[in-house]
């Protein structure tokens, strides 16, 4: 008789690029047949507890302190965090005594990441971004397979860490292809035969893209509807009030999310690697505004670069992000079917085949290999 399912233990947060992607491959193992327990070792934000177990997974909250490269104060309170963390992963392993840990990186995914190397629990981790972070340089080290959205990104790592290197693209959930297009403009009260226009600010907001799609408003009446996710802490701000038949704001879009992408005619956002994914898989041009300055690692400039490079978005960085810019920007690609339609087809080859049942594969296969 068969003996009884091993256990995946997965590991990330923060945000909501290090959950959805791993939950994806979860939604992958679970659609192959995986009957073993799954369990997530994630942050004590109550926001990653929630999306995690919506998504029917069990959830262990662990102790964690960011990782920073810069000299600072908050350091040594948070070297004292990751301890904890690295203990608190130590008794969850081994009471889970999983037969694999998948990391979705983030600062949450060391300690278990080394807890993992500690107990011989084999691990795999996942870069979303062309440049991997710290957390995936620190993973990566004791990790079997290192899993990047990019081809390029293999050059990143050392030379005795490239062999185990496999590019397999961005895993993105399942929902996301099953919008339908005209639900969708039902939804935001689209007036049939004017493209929608989609700002997408991330969960959390960005307050530039807010700005520039205020900016940009007046000038697109008559040319586009504008959907804008605004983040929930900006909802409700100035100028983001409803205008019937050209604006609907949104805190943040959840449910909805599948049928409003679909009917987006142009994306305008970040850069982030759960954004470009999901646009990208669904052939989405896009205009990126992506994060740049101080405060963050430039992967989002690195992301929209090459998504222009290779003909899949125009990126418009730093100054170049003007309202001026912006607006002719979308009027020169929303007056072009013909580049719309380029730009899409681009960003839908660069997404490739289905990078969330390739990571479910790579597991099982993996599992099948474990005594």
């Amino acid at each position: 008789m068969p003996g009884p399912s091993p256990t995946i233990a997965f590991a990330g947060g923060g945000t909501g690029g290090h959950l959805y992607p791993g939950l994806a491959v979860i939604e992958r193992l679970r659609d192959r047949g995986f009957a073993g327990r799954i369990a997530w070792l994630g942050s004590r934000k109550e926001s990653d507890r929630q999306t995690v177990e919506r998504a029917g997974v069990e959830f262990i909250p662990l102790p964690s302190g960011k990782l920073r490269r810069s000299l600072s104060l908050e350091n040594a309170v948070d070297a004292f965090r990751v301890l904890a963390g690295y203990a608190a992963s130590l008794g969850a392993l081994k009471e889970l005594k999983p037969a694999l840990l998948f990391s979705k990186g983030g600062y949450v995914s060391v300690p278990p990441c080394a807890a993992a190397a500690r107990l011989g629990i084999p691990y795999f981790t996942h870069e979303s971004d062309l440049t991997p972070g710290l957390a995936t340089r620190l993973n990566a080290r004791g990790a079997e397979r290192i899993l990047v959205s990019y081809e390029e990104t293999r050059g990143s790592f050392p030379e005795a860490q490239r062999g185990r290197v496999l590019a397999i693209g961005n895993p993105i959930r399942a929902s996301i292809g099953s919008g339908d297009a005209a639900r969708g403009r039902a939804l935001l009260g689209a007036p049939e035969g004017l493209p929608v226009l989609l700002f997408l600010g991330g969960s959390q907001g960005a307050r530039q893209v807010n700005e520039l799609a205020m900016a940009a408003l007046p000038g697109l009446e008559g040319l586009a509807f504008v959907a804008h996710q605004t983040g929930e802490a900006a909802q409700g701000a100035p100028g983001a009030a409803e205008i019937a038949g050209r604006y609907k704001p949104y805190g943040y879009i959840r449910d909805e999310l599948p049928d409003i992408l679909a009917a987006a005619d142009l994306v305008v956002g970040r850069a982030g690697a759960a954004t470009l994914w999901e646009c990208s898989a669904l052939g989405k041009p896009m205009i990126l505004l992506p994060l740049c300055g101080t405060g963050t690692r430039g992967d989002q400039v690195d992301n929209a670069l090459l998504f222009a490079r290779r003909g899949a978005a125009l990126a418009l960085v730093g100054p170049e992000a003007s309202p001026e810019r912006l607006l002719a920007a979308i009027r020169d690609m929303l007056g072009d079917g013909r580049r719309l339609a380029a730009t899409g087809a681009s960003a839908r080859a660069l997404a490739g085949a289905d990078a969330a049942q390739a990571a479910a594969d790579l597991i099982l296969e993996r599992l099948g290999g474990i005594a």
